[in-house]
């Protein structure tokens, strides 16, 4: 996993080994300040490096939360990029939560209409959704953890296809030939007792 950013301070608090930050010349390491179009213009000025790290990958998630700067504009051009270099590249963000507003949401479509002309998949998860499935009213910093955690099953979930045995044995050719071209998807999650 490589977590890929322009803000300096939001890569140091993040646990994965592999960090880019993106977009120096332009924001010089301190973020985009949601501004989804500084997060395209990143994006792009580190088009080179970016390039470097995902050209002998087979398949490229781009994870991003949809409607704030970086995610919402960089993640179109790093899916544009992973295509170029032939990755299976699936595309796997969330939809803001309503209490974020209308601009964060109209910024989110705008981003994910963006990003699906550059994935052979997309799977958008609305945060908004999530209340359902929770049981009691939640903070919104745990409201966000939640909807980080459901992004991270879908990505696993895709992966793991791959990479665990099963009763079906499944390979990257198989999922190739099924995510290839394939546009939007839809995610279930389930759990029970008994």
């Amino acid at each position: 996993y490589m977590i890929i950013n322009t803000d300096a301070q939001a890569l140091v608090t993040c646990d994965v080994p592999l960090k880019m930050r993106i977009g120096d010349g332009l924001t010089m390491g301190k973020g985009v300040g949601g501004n989804p179009e500084l997060g395209m213009k990143s994006a792009e000025e580190s088009r080179e490096e970016l390039y470097d790290v995902i050209r002998d990958a087979d398949m490229v998630f781009v994870a991003a939360g949809m409607g704030g700067g970086t995610g919402t504009g960089a993640a179109p051009v790093i899916a544009e990029i992973a295509r170029e270099t032939g990755a299976l590249t699936v595309g796997v963000v969330t939809r803001p939560f309503a209490f974020e507003g209308k601009r964060r949401a109209d910024a989110a479509e705008e981003g994910i209409q963006r990003l699906k002309e550059h994935v052979d998949t997309l799977l958008v998860i609305p945060n908004e959704r999530l209340h359902i499935i929770c049981e009691e009213e939640i903070t919104a910093q745990n409201a966000f953890l939640m909807a980080d955690d459901v992004l991270r099953m879908g990505v696993q979930s895709i992966a793991e296809l791959i990479t665990v045995p099963g009763e079906i044995n499944l390979d990257f050719a198989d999922v190739q030939s099924i995510m290839q071209n394939s546009g939007p998807a839809w995610m279930s999650i389930g759990w029970g007792v008994g």
